[in-house]
């Protein structure tokens, strides 16, 4: 059974899904005048706004944006990087970065839309309403809406929670002993205390633990950057030459940088998946596009600063030559510990735990919603309770058969979102230009 479901896995996650993935961020791009490029400065001066951090009773657009990047702040952004690099080379990292710059669009698209489509009051929705709503004729989209809202709950089990927390028992238990008992057992627990106070205790938890870590991670990779600049040079030269060069364009099936840079980006933002759009719609406020850039800055942040710092660092230390066949988090921690001893593999540690439960705590909300969608609002309480538990199981487990079942629901997931987002895109276009005077104004703060 693992063999044929990592079969299907790798079959939906080929040349066909990632060029729609890229594609439609392509397309949205060029659909909206470039304006996620243009209007990126100020979008990311609209976190400073005091009505960006208001809420009315519910949860500020700013809790929305650190729900949403607690749930793309995981090991992709150490774990991810790491493989890329090691499957595609050095050039597998502009890729990313290339991946993100494109998905900026599409973020702004799917956080816009799931706004724009809710009704007054509501504090709930996502893609799966968009769809419902949007789409004609109206069955297409209940039957699209519904199919995503499946497979997005299946994904808050797999990619969302149990490998999250997998990662972060093995990465305890490497690097402080930690028995993977222990930290399922906690993982379940803590998980369930958050949870159980829905979104508002999931955003509050998750404003503080995102800027922490991430504040905590980029530090430790500045110095390990820092550490060996007189690399940096030769690294960037060596990433630009792999990526644009003809054989990592063309060679194999779309060339290994090309291919693993923009799988590992997609999989570190999620720009496309419209799992962020179910935090979006969680937001105070009735501008839809406000609620866009603000989730967009997210997606930027996430791959074109903690993932290009991660890929520097390794790049720059050497380890990608000389750690002898490491990968994943045993080839970031080598890099750091080139700087920081082992105090550097204990930071990385400790990292990928957060990042790993911040990961398993956004996830819950976006399962949740998607589930409460499907069943008219009841299932909330069992949803939790079993949730739960599979982030314990998650920590003892071998999860070879959960990694090729998320990656299936992932995919899944994307392509009614993708053609979602091209649909809608006029409407995403508008919303756009009608508040861009707003954010250029911004830009002058």
């Amino acid at each position: 059974m693992t063999e044929f479901l990592t079969a299907l896995s790798a079959k939906l996650w080929g040349a066909p899904l990632l060029a729609l993935l890229l594609g439609t961020g392509v397309f949205l791009t060029v659909r909206t005048g470039f304006g996620a490029w243009r209007n990126l400065p100020g979008a990311c001066a609209l976190l400073l706004s005091p009505g960006v951090r208001h809420s009315d009773g519910g949860i500020s657009p700013l809790a929305a944006l650190m729900t949403a990047l607690a749930s793309t702040l995981g090991t992709g952004n150490i774990v991810g990087v790491a493989t890329a690099l090691t499957a595609g080379g050095p050039g597998a990292l502009v890729w990313m970065e290339i991946s993100a710059l494109f998905g900026l669009a599409a973020k702004f698209s799917e956080c816009t839309l799931a706004v724009r489509f809710r009704r007054r009051g509501e504090r709930s929705g996502g893609p799966m309403v968009v769809m419902a709503r949007g789409l004609r004729p109206r069955l297409l989209g209940r039957v699209m809406g519904g199919a995503f809202a499946l497979f997005a709950v299946g994904a808050s089990f797999g990619m969302g929670n149990m490998a999250q927390t997998n990662a972060m028992a093995t990465a305890l238990d490497a690097a402080f002993s930690v028995p993977p008992w222990i930290t399922a057992a906690a993982a379940g627990l803590i998980t369930l205390m958050v949870i159980r106070g829905g979104i508002g205790r999931i955003a509050g938890v998750s404003g503080f633990l995102v800027p922490l870590m991430a504040l905590g991670y980029l530090g430790g990779a500045a110095a390990v950057i820092a550490g060996h600049w007189q690399a940096i040079p030769a690294a960037v030269g060596q990433m630009f030459a792999q990526a644009l060069g003809p054989e990592a364009v063309l060679g194999g099936t779309a060339g290994a940088a090309v291919r693993y840079g923009v799988a590992r980006g997609i999989f570190s933002n999620e720009a496309g998946m419209g799992s962020a759009a179910i935090a979006a719609a969680a937001a105070d406020g009735d501008c839809p596009a406000l609620h866009g850039y603000i989730n967009m800055v997210g997606a930027f942040f996430d791959t074109c600063v903690v993932c290009t710092v991660t890929g520097l660092a390794i790049c720059c230390s050497g380890v990608l030559e000389t750690a002898g066949g490491a990968d994943g988090a045993a080839l970031t921690i080598l890099a750091f510990e080139s700087v920081l001893g082992r105090w550097g593999g204990a930071l990385v540690a400790v990292c990928v735990a957060l990042f790993s439960f911040s990961s398993v705590l956004g996830w819950a909300y976006q399962g949740e919603t998607a589930l409460t969608y499907l069943t008219g609002g009841r299932g909330r309480t069992l949803y939790r309770g079993a949730f739960a538990l599979a982030a314990g199981v998650g920590a003892v487990s071998r999860l070879e058969t959960v990694f090729a079942l998320s990656d299936i629901c992932n995919a899944l997931m994307a392509v009614p979102n993708l053609l979602c987002l091209l649909a809608l895109s006029a409407t995403a276009a508008r919303e756009m230009g009608a508040f861009e005077p707003a954010v250029r104004k911004r830009k002058k703060l």
